[in-house]
């Protein structure tokens, strides 16, 4: 590396210091709440901007280890709609949105299930095990975690096949908690089987709510 290359790199301190006196008064001002829920087990949804932001994917990675090392246990849920909708645009598959829900077709569903568990989930899983080995990845599918009833919608007064998609009526958080239990951090995908074991695409504005109740 080139003296200009070092230079480059080089944080000055006057930013340093300011950066560890804000994280210093943040900590400060969470300590009440750190406290409160020592040891208590909090279902966290991942998404929106932090998905899509290489800085927020990195920060939420980090404040996930942060609650771990704090005594916290989280458990993080999250859903795809972004990088769902780019990979559908790629393989020239047509997206479609009935009162802000995806149809979501057998074609639609492989999709899904490719880009929440395969990518999103390795993503995340990735970033918050470079602080160490505490993230498992693992979908609404594994160990019977979820179970999904079809879910249709009214739009105009009619009622609309959304296809594949579904909403939690049961949980089984056992292998949620062994991975809590083991010190990991549950990376959870939101994907669900019906009673028949077909696979339904859950919201992930949901399965927080379902799950939380089962910790």
């Amino acid at each position: 590396m080139t003296p200009d290359e070092t230079k480059q790199h080089t944080v000055p301190a006057d930013e340093r210091l300011a950066s560890a006196a804000e994280k210093a008064g943040v900590l400060i001002e969470a300590l009440p709440w750190l406290q409160r829920f020592h040891g208590a087990t909090v279902v966290i949804k991942y998404g929106g901007n932090a998905m899509v932001d290489g800085e927020l994917k990195a920060a939420f990675a980090q404040d996930m280890v942060f609650l771990r090392l704090a005594g916290l246990k989280p458990v993080v849920v999250h859903g795809g709609g972004p990088q769902i909708s780019a990979m559908l645009e790629r393989l020239g598959i047509r997206g479609e949105f009935r009162n802000g829900l995806r149809v979501t077709t057998p074609e639609t569903m492989d999709v899904v299930r490719m880009v929440l568990t395969g990518q999103v989930s390795r993503e995340l899983v990735g970033l918050i095990n470079q602080h160490g080995p505490y993230a498992v990845g693992i979908s609404g599918e594994d160990a019977h975690l979820f179970t999904a009833t079809r879910k249709e919608t009214t739009v105009d007064g009619e009622v609309v096949d959304l296809g594949l998609v579904g909403e939690v009526t049961s949980v089984n958080p056992d292998a949620v908690l062994d991975i809590v239990n083991a010190g990991r951090i549950p990376v959870v995908s939101t994907v669900a089987p019906d009673a028949d074991s077909v696979v339904q695409n859950v919201n992930a504005e949901t399965q927080p709510g379902a799950l939380a109740p089962a910790r």
